[in-house]
């Protein structure tokens, strides 16, 4: 447990030259070429991490305004997904689902049952996390360090199926999002955008930054949809003059540089990826290898970057009107981006057919971090997590996220009831 809490606090940006650089041994490179692709991909991350630390703290205050502004009084605090983090790792579960996880990504990659290499080893607590709402469930150790494990093989499974859409729509090859609050939801996204294909009208609208880019020139530039819509959103949230300035900026600084920190990642990535087909392909000639990774690398582009900035707006709506729902947005209204990713990619970055999937997965997402409340109250509570003045149950819209987590969740009550 030392051993792991120790590598996990490294973080993702100490970690990822680690684990590239030995990766870069096991396939043959050169240990300069290696510790070179790792230590940029560890400062591609440190870069990502740093215009994500913008992001969210100019938009955190402007949700807050938000949820000031609209009045809303729901009795479960959205407390956001690093308290999802951290309580997950708290729990006992954690060496047996590291070890777990590792060894059945190895099993599934060495009987062909999967493609994805998954080297994203800090969001492992997402099957941490899938194991713990079993083990509070049912008090079952075990049934939890199962559950995390089939969420782990439907995930890499997920993130094979996905990996064409990482390379053709967001520009990235050989690379798979094994992210479990994301990819959980891509084939609800597909699905939902092949019946909008069919849907008249609506089938030939096309909102997407390129688009408007051609149509509009200098407008279309992915800073300047930032600088409008941090503008918007900061006037909507009653800033004055001085907080809607630097809102705008702040956002379309995100948008301009983000692209830019995962090209620097991609420089470091393309010599492991290049030596890891080199190496899968001598030994089984019709393999391929995809190395999983964070969904953060992809939340940069355009299109899902705009789709979750207007999504904050409708999720505050949607919680203020959904009958049943007792989660109140907060935290996580930053990081929406992210729920957003399988919501754009299917429709190639159509923003318009981003906003209605994104709407339906908002709807799903806010019925599921209700509905988990109890269970991730007492998850905290077993570790020890001090509760906010006036706050009774949490939960977070990125718990709700965790669509197949929650199904396992789900089924395993299911039969427990029937018991």
């Amino acid at each position: 447990m030392r051993v792991i809490k120790f590598i996990l606090d490294l973080g993702p940006s100490v970690m990822m030259p680690i684990i590239v650089t030995i990766l870069g041994l096991i396939f043959r490179e050169k240990f300069s070429k290696a510790f070179r692709a790792g230590l940029t991909i560890g400062i591609g991350f440190v870069g990502i991490n740093l215009v994500i630390g913008l992001l969210v703290s100019t938009l955190g205050p402007v949700t807050q305004a938000f949820v000031k502004n609209t009045g809303l009084h729901l009795n479960v605090m959205d407390v956001g997904w690093p308290v999802s983090a951290a309580i997950s790792f708290g729990t006992t579960i954690v060496p047996a689902v590291f070890i777990a996880g590792f060894l059945i990504n190895l099993l599934m990659l060495w009987i062909n049952w999967t493609k994805t290499l998954d080297v994203d080893l800090w969001n492992y607590w997402h099957f941490i996390f899938a194991g713990a709402l079993v083990m509070y469930l049912t008090n079952n150790y075990w049934l939890g360090v199962i559950a995390a494990a089939i969420t782990m093989i439907i995930i890499l499974k997920l993130a094979d199926r996905t990996a064409s859409y990482v390379s053709d729509f967001f520009g990235i090859p050989g690379v798979s999002l094994p992210h479990t609050e994301t990819v959980s939801w891509a084939l609800l996204g597909i699905g939902l955008n092949k019946v909008l294909d069919k849907i008249p009208v609506i089938n030939k609208i096309d909102i997407s930054p390129e688009v408007i880019e051609k149509r509009f020139g200098i407008l279309g530039e992915p800073m300047i949809i930032g600088l409008v819509l941090g503008g918007l959103l900061a006037a909507i949230a009653r800033y004055d003059i001085k907080g809607i300035v630097q809102v705008a900026v702040s956002m379309s600084a995100v948008m301009f540089i983000l692209p830019r920190m995962v090209k620097i990642l991609m420089e470091g990535l393309l010599p492991l990826s290049e030596s890891a087909r080199t190496f899968v392909t001598a030994r089984a000639p019709n393999r391929k290898l995809y190395i999983g990774l964070d969904a953060a690398i992809v939340i940069g582009h355009p299109s899902v970057l705009a789709t979750g900035i207007i999504m904050i707006p409708i999720t505050l709506l949607l919680a203020a009107i959904l009958p049943g729902n007792r989660v109140l947005p907060f935290t996580d209204l930053a990081v929406l981006p992210f729920l957003m990713i399988w919501a754009v990619a299917p429709s190639k970055g159509n923003v318009f057919r981003g906003l209605i999937i994104g709407t339906i997965f908002m709807v799903c997402i806010l019925y599921i971090a209700t509905d988990i409340a109890g269970v991730s109250t007492l998850m905290a509570k077993g570790v020890g997590f001090p509760f906010p003045q006036g706050v009774s149950e949490i939960s977070s819209l990125d718990g709700g996220g965790h669509l197949v987590p929650y199904i396992i969740f789900k089924i395993v009550q299911l039969i427990r009831n029937l018991i």
